[in-house]
């Protein structure tokens, strides 16, 4: 199963719906946003889906004409991810927020469905007319196994000068795979996007 979750969170390369936002700390008035220059981390298990991840992210932020920077690019998995780590990386970056995204919640529903049948005819002439032999056969594919998955994402903005965390919302993405191994739900681009979009909106960040 925890393969399973992995592969589900990966999944996001391949589905297209966007997820629903829910502000869960409103940026106040006292903070010095908007930021421009900002160290994106994401926690993941798997470093290469925080990496992917992070990479959707920072590309999203640069589209809008903001600094950023994946904590993947400076570093590998032999490297922790801890205070002392990402406190290095804000010095080397002169950061002036840090967004941290990470997984808080991942439901899983599965149940097992009977494939899909097929059936092939082999229709042949007999001796009488207007009269033919049917030969009917039926295949039917094994049973396969059908996923569905609810994934709640938890991001939240730290101001480096502030040293505390100063905005923050959830996100709730469905994800569904098929017995045929279809996927269906949230990307992982429309994630970023709803990321971002809501910073912009919430004036985290500066607007393009």
């Amino acid at each position: 199963m925890k393969n399973t979750v992995l592969l589900s969170v990966a999944l996001f390369l391949v589905a297209c719906a966007g997820p629903s936002v829910t502000r869960t700390q409103s940026l106040p008035e006292s903070a010095d946003a908007p930021y421009n220059n900002l160290l994106v981390v994401t926690v993941f298990e798997s470093f290469d889906i925080r990496r992917n991840f992070e990479d959707e992210i920072v590309g999203k932020l640069k589209d809008k004409g903001i600094d950023a920077v994946a904590s993947t690019s400076m570093m590998d998995t032999t490297v922790p991810l801890n205070r002392d780590t990402l406190l290095a990386m804000v010095d080397k970056l002169d950061s002036d927020a840090v967004l941290l995204t990470q997984l808080v919640h991942l439901d899983t529903a599965s149940q097992f469905r009977r494939g899909n049948v097929e059936a092939t005819r082999n229709i042949r002439p007999t001796y009488y007319f207007n009269v033919w032999n049917v030969e009917l056969t039926e295949y039917k594919e094994p049973k396969g196994l059908e996923l569905e998955h609810e994934i709640t994402m938890a991001t939240q903005v730290f101001s480096i000068n502030t040293k505390g965390p100063v905005w923050a919302i959830e996100t709730n993405s469905q994800l569904k795979r098929d017995i045929n191994q279809q996927t269906t739900g949230t990307s992982r681009e429309a994630e970023a996007k709803g990321i971002v979009n809501a910073m912009s909106r919430d004036g985290v960040i500066g607007r393009k």
